[in-house]
């Protein structure tokens, strides 16, 4: 345990062992050993204490409270005599009288005896060196006991810091600090039963330490209102810290959403409200909410507030916009002068934030976000300079992030689809957002054709650039046609609308002009590969089967790599089926081409 030294030399803190005389420790009690010394130390003036009076009050301090003996303690503290000695020695008490506490039973009596010696010491030790005592034990403590200790200390530090006075913004953020940091320490629950049950306190604590919190805030609040300087612009610093903590942890992993109606009221959100509340007490949320744009008024509050745990608070901030645009948090008081354009573009870093992020809660928070900022908006009323975000194409290929790609997609002008669809082909390596892409592209010619004063970006020259990166193996003639099946199917889909609309006369789309480049680069690459993964797949199926007859044991269990990826442990029937499915695949695929092939055919003949 940490030691922590008070004003008089060689005096320690803490719960520690000291030794006492031997004539002491054999001819005393423990309660004799406790009057000896505060008899010793009544006949002398408190500059006149020694380091080895502290010593020895902590030692027999510590010894009756450990033996049960806390009336006799607490007898002592009430003493009016005492009351000089208590306020320099006592707060060496706080260990032992801590533990004590949380080890006996709610109704015991000895228990009651030490809250007792607890809050006398709080109304007569000094303050700065109760506060270190009291922040130790925090500090100190690790894994259940954790909730149990904080919501013990919180009324006893709460009131020392108010007998601080004016000079007391650092020892506010400290403790803030202290706390958040021993709650991190905590998993957050999840499900409705965790949340009710609230195992280890995290919930409860987090409330808790909201009204501990709470005189601090008015008094700034009072302070702002009366336009008093003193020392409100570093006590309103230390609660905008202790703010951007709070939505790092826990509210950022949290599950926020209104899911739980059978609770009565979800703790966590009642929290993250009250967080909420502090900033726009404090009037700290709007500036907060749009620090990163470089936009705050320079004129609300300290500029010294921008530099505020900035470098950390990325998680804070992407958050505190979840909390405001999708759970509507503070909505109320904010301005409605934005454009859904300019909020998009404001949120684009805090989703990208979100999204990078692995765990399900903040996934779904990046999301829900970005969601909540599209449907703000009108079908193609975004223009292509917005296109500026590239952290959505990372997130895990969901139902509802390709639901939101689609929204996505849809708010753009035609020229911010065009380089959407370009960056996506190039960026996202997953065939199945690529096939995704590729059908958007057929969308988009299909209404170009229907409009021809609207075809600029998906029609001719600009069109043959995008077909240049859709109508192609990645790989050529070795491309995995399996793992990019999504893909070439969507691609051959496409070419065959395309030589079935286009008019080879007015060649609208160019591709009859692109004839040889896309038989060079995809038709021609996609008939060899069709037959070398036909030949591959036919000769694992050939040597499975044999092997089958060999053993006489289909069970047999073995492994099995397909599209490229190893495939769990599975028995040869099993695999013949794997293997038979991928088949069915490149069959499928090759009745296509062919299709497209014989279109093509057709259609040549009859220029010809």
């Amino acid at each position: 345990m940490q030691m922590l030294q008070c004003q008089c030399p060689k005096v320690y803190g803490g719960c520690q062992s000291f030794s006492v005389s031997e004539e002491q420790s054999q001819d005393m009690t423990a309660t004799e050993e406790l009057q000896a010394i505060i008899q010793r130390c009544q006949i002398l003036e408190e500059e006149d204490f020694k380091g080895e009076d502290f010593n020895l009050f902590q030692v027999a301090g510590q010894k009756c409270l450990e033996e049960g003996y806390a009336a006799e303690v607490l007898e002592v503290i009430q003493n009016e005599k005492n009351k000089v000695i208590v306020k320099s020695m006592g707060w060496n008490l706080v260990c032992p009288l801590v533990r004590c506490i949380l080890s006996y039973k709610q109704e015991d009596e000895k228990r009651e005896h030490c809250l007792k010696i607890l809050d006398q010491l709080v109304q007569l030790c000094n303050p700065k060196e109760l506060l270190l005592g009291l922040l130790e034990q925090i500090e100190q403590t690790s894994g259940e006991h954790i909730s149990h200790t904080i919501l013990l200390l919180l009324q006893p530090l709460q009131t020392v810091l108010l007998k601080l006075h004016s000079k007391k913004s650092y020892s506010v953020g400290l403790s803030l600090s202290t706390i958040l940091n021993q709650l991190s320490l905590l998993p957050v629950p999840y499900t409705k039963e965790q949340i009710r049950e609230d195992k280890l306190g995290l919930c409860q604590c987090c409330n808790a330490v909201v009204d501990f919190a709470r005189p601090f805030v008015d008094e700034v609040v009072k302070n702002m209102e009366a336009s008093t300087e003193n020392d409100d612009e570093d006590l309103k610093e230390e609660l905008l810290k202790f703010c951007l903590k709070s939505l790092k942890y826990p509210l950022l992993i949290a599950q926020l959403d209104q899911l739980h109606e059978d609770i009565e009221e979800d703790p966590l959100r009642h929290f993250a409200a009250e967080i909420l509340g502090i900033l726009l007490d404090i009037r700290e949320l709007l500036p907060t909410l749009f620090s990163h744009r470089g936009g705050r008024n320079q004129n609300w509050d300290n500029p010294d507030f921008l530099d505020v745990d900035r470098k950390h608070s990325a998680d804070s901030l992407a958050c505190l916009s979840y909390l405001v645009f999708v759970q509507y948090f503070g909505i109320d008081c904010f301005p409605m002068v934005f454009s859904p354009s300019y909020l998009l573009q404001c949120n684009m870093t805090h989703i990208e934030v979100l999204l990078k992020r692995t765990e399900e809660s903040v996934l779904t928070k990046g999301l829900d976000l970005l969601e909540n900022c599209l449907l703000r908006m009108g079908d193609n009323s975004l223009h292509h300079q917005y296109l500026e975000f590239k952290g959505f194409i990372t997130a895990p290929q969901r139902k509802k992030s390709l639901k939101i790609l689609q929204l996505y997609i849809d708010k753009f002008d035609a020229e911010g689809k065009y380089i959407l669809f370009r960056c996506l082909l190039k960026t996202s390596n997953h065939a199945g957002v690529e096939g995704y892409v590729i059908q958007n592209i057929k969308n988009q010619i299909d209404l170009s054709l229907k409009k021809p004063n609207d075809s600029k970006w998906f029609t001719g020259p600009q069109l043959v650039s995008l077909l240049d990166l859709v109508l192609l193996l990645p790989e050529g003639a070795e491309t995995d046609l399996l793992q990019n099946s999504d893909r070439i199917m969507a691609s051959l889909n496409l070419l065959r609308y395309l030589v079935i609309k286009d008019n080879e006369y007015d060649n609208q789309t160019g591709i009859w002009t692109e004839l040889s480049k896309i038989e060079q680069n995809f038709l021609s690459p996609l008939h060899t590969g069709l037959n070398m993964s036909k030949a591959h797949y036919e000769a694992e199926i050939k040597s499975k089967k044999e092997n089958r007859r060999e053993s006489y044991n289909s069970k047999a269990v073995c492994s099995v790599t397909v599209g490229g990826e190893k495939m769990p442990n599975m028995t040869t029937e099993m695999q013949l089926q794997v293997l038979h499915s991928a088949l069915f695949t490149f069959d499928l695929i090759e009745s296509v081409l062919a299709r497209v092939e014989e279109l093509i055919e057709v259609k040549i003949k009859t220029i010809t």
